[in-house]
């Protein structure tokens, strides 16, 4: 078969021969082969051609993608396989790649979490699924988890904290409090740092804002139970008032008050 013509597009070469066919090669490719219009090709030259250029592209694509960021080995598997590069030619990427340090797990990993320890509040755990996902393993992942010290741990911890509590509205200042432990939680923060992380919020609810929520919820309540017995409407908008983490003497003036007023 003869190479009837190659044309440069977008950085490859596109050879067309006189059997329909036509290849897609790289420029390491076409110096390499030294492919040339009016070459000759056995099918045996063509097969060889065909696999090498299929490594290269697949290398020239890698080579693209890792150019943005730093990536895992799973994810660069993944992004090969997705762009249809050939299963046997993704094995020997990743190892070239790895012989060049441009994908390296371990580093990728403490990068990550250096990332993460500056720019975000997320806790090891939350973190570690995060690496979890990205194909790292739990060794490497270990590892790299010792840049996040104790003292960034509580640092970020105690300003989730902060900003959790603003963001609690109409709620017993009990219940605003579990919510902030179970955000931190959720955030990978172990009980320790939780713990010294809720220690640094104010110690006190703030008394106008907790009677504030307190009728709030209660006035509402109070107006679904309408339909009950005075004695179990009060009973049981007490004990969803107490459920709430709202305290007992909080919640008998309420329930006074709005007894005293609907006898009017």
């Amino acid at each position: 078969m003869k190479i009837l013509k190659i044309t440069a597009a977008r950085g490859q070469y596109i050879v067309d021969l006189d059997t329909d066919q036509q290849l897609t090669v790289s420029e390491d490719v076409l110096v390499r082969f030294r492919l040339l219009k009016g070459m000759e090709l056995t099918e045996t030259e063509l097969q060889t051609i065909k696999k090498a250029s299929s490594f290269d592209t697949g290398l020239q694509l890698a080579y693209r993608w890792l150019s943005y960021q730093l990536r895992t080995e799973k994810e660069l598997r993944t992004y090969l396989r997705d762009h249809e590069i050939e299963g046997r030619d993704i094995p020997k990427i990743i190892q070239r790649l790895k012989e060049l340090q441009l994908v390296d797990d371990e580093i990728f990993a403490k990068s990550f979490v250096r990332t993460q320890m500056r720019t975000s509040e997320r806790g090891p755990g939350q973190i570690q699924q995060q690496l979890v996902k990205k194909g790292v393993t739990l060794p490497v992942i270990e590892s790299a988890l010792a840049e996040y010290s104790g003292d960034n741990q509580l640092a970020n911890a105690s300003n989730a904290a902060a900003k959790l509590l603003k963001r609690q509205h109409n709620k017993s200042w009990r219940e605003s409090l579990q919510k902030v432990r179970l955000g931190l939680m959720q955030k990978g923060f172990s009980k320790e740092i939780i713990d010294e992380a809720m220690a640094t919020l104010q110690n006190d609810p703030d008394e106008d804002q907790e009677q504030q929520a307190l009728e709030k919820l209660g006035d509402r309540l109070w107006e679904r139970n309408r339909k009950l017995p005075t004695a179990k409407r009060r009973m049981k908008v007490k004990q969803s008032l107490y459920q709430k983490g709202f305290s007992l003497d909080l919640i008998e003036s309420f329930l006074q008050a709005k007894e005293v007023a609907d006898d009017e």
